[in-house]
């Protein structure tokens, strides 16, 4: 059978991973809108912190169901018209987040984009797992994950270029609408880079990962395709329940809330905590791709795949946990720097989540990014009204922010505690990577 993707240049899946890469910059953008004007939002509102944190809440919630549904979804539809058809609809949530007149239209807003843009993941996973071998994945996925760097990098910026320093009442309801827009564009690019063929199972690709993997006791790359139920008896998906909680903890409170630390906790005024809000995510971007980049690298050095992902996921929690650190010091260069140091390893955490995930099922790849998207956000919702609570309570974001990058250690042991490769056979060795 003649791969359909054979007479394509060879780097044409790489330009893919670039547009998936655009897909999560769009992605973060509608949904760091919110954040870098919550203190606008919050003050004419007459919203208390509690509250805010329910808007995030809800929308945690809302992409915890939306995780689930398109993850199936996913499975069963075609990915080449579902993929844009979310992205059409998270994009005019974004839009019309610009419009409320109140804290319930906002809440709505916020909501429903979650529940969209949680069918990004399963879409962008599935593309990566068509496209890539085994040894390629980890540093599409960290094109994939840097998008969401990217996002964050500019949003700060155009909204920065928009408000220009003014403060006037419903100001900051512009970069909403323009930021909302863009996803148009995005979907023109897919139809004309990506064909319905690209998806099919049966790509000799496809057919390669699978041998590559090697025989199993038991089998879940195979087995598991067959029944979908056998997943769950895989010690290994339990790891994953654990890390995919611990490392969304850690990203999405710090997402959420370090506009709010930065300007009413340390003292930032709003257009210096904006500009580091973008730096603080070129690190991020610097460490999801440098993630993949290691991973790839001590694997061509002969390390084991899974060796690999786990050395570069215990050393990115472990830099986390500065975060105890940057909540005690004040304001200065070394609170920034030390938030520029988790910033790299929290998303660095990410690139390496996504390949385990993508070993334990090739059929079933959109309902088990789904299931485990569920579980991420199911957890890490919650936690949002538990940090505006506490900072209510206590006056103050350093307990929050300190405990928020603990978790991902509690991610790492799960993985040294529960994750065990399947066996292989002798006859299908690992090939090294090329």
């Amino acid at each position: 059978m003649t791969s359909p993707n054979s007479a394509r240049h060879p780097y044409w899946k790489w330009l893919v991973c670039g547009l998936l890469l655009f897909a999560s910059m769009l992605l973060y953008m509608d949904r760091q809108t919110l954040p870098n004007v919550a203190t606008r939002i919050t003050t004419e509102f007459k919203l208390k912190q509690e509250q805010y944190g329910d808007v995030e809440m809800y929308f945690g919630y809302a992409f915890a169901v939306g995780a689930f549904l398109w993850g199936c979804v996913a499975d069963k539809w075609s990915v080449r018209w579902l993929y844009p058809a979310l992205v059409l609809g998270w994009s005019a949530m974004g839009f019309l987040t610009g419009l409320v007149e109140s804290y319930e239209g906002l809440l709505w807003c916020r909501t429903l984009l979650g529940f969209f843009e949680a069918g990004h993941w399963p879409c962008a996973l599935k593309t990566t797992q068509r496209l890539l071998s085994r040894e390629e994945r980890t540093m599409g996925n960290s094109v994939l994950q840097s998008g969401a760097s990217i996002g964050a990098i500019l949003t700060p910026l155009v909204m920065t270029f928009m408000l220009n320093g003014r403060t006037e009442p419903g100001v900051w309801r512009q970069p909403f609408l323009v930021i909302g827009a863009v996803g148009v564009l995005w979907v023109v690019g897919w139809f004309a880079l990506l064909k319905e063929r690209d998806f099919e199972e049966g790509q000799p690709e496809v057919r390669s990962q699978e041998s590559e993997v090697g025989s199993r006791k038991p089998d879940v790359t195979s087995g598991a395709d067959a029944n979908f139920l056998a997943v769950f008896s895989d010690r290994r998906f339990w790891a994953l329940v654990v890390v995919v909680a611990a490392i969304n903890v850690c990203w999405q409170i710090v997402r959420a809330w370090l506009p709010k630390f930065l300007i009413e906790g340390k003292g930032y005024i709003e257009a210096d905590a904006l500009r580091f809000n973008s730096l603080y995510y070129i690190a991020t971007d610097v460490g999801c791709l440098a993630a993949g980049a290691a991973a790839l690298w001590l694997v061509k050095r002969g390390w084991e795949v899974h060796r690999s992902r786990v050395t570069v996921f215990g050393v990115c929690a472990l830099l986390t946990s500065l975060t105890a650190l940057a909540a005690e010091l004040p304001r200065g260069w070394g609170l920034l720097g030390v938030l520029l140091v988790v910033a790299a390893a929290s998303l660095g955490l990410f690139p390496c989540y996504y390949s385990f995930s993508q070993e334990l099922s090739m059929k079933h790849q959109g309902k088990v990014t789904g299931i485990l998207g569920t579980v991420a956000w199911a957890v890490s919702s919650p936690c949002q009204k538990f940090f505006g609570r506490l900072a209510d309570q206590t006056g103050s974001f350093n307990e929050g922010i300190a405990l928020a990058g603990l978790t991902p250690l509690i991610g790492y042991a799960a993985l040294i505690l529960l994750w065990r490769e399947p066996e292989r056979t002798h006859s299908e060795p690992v090939r090294p990577a090329k």
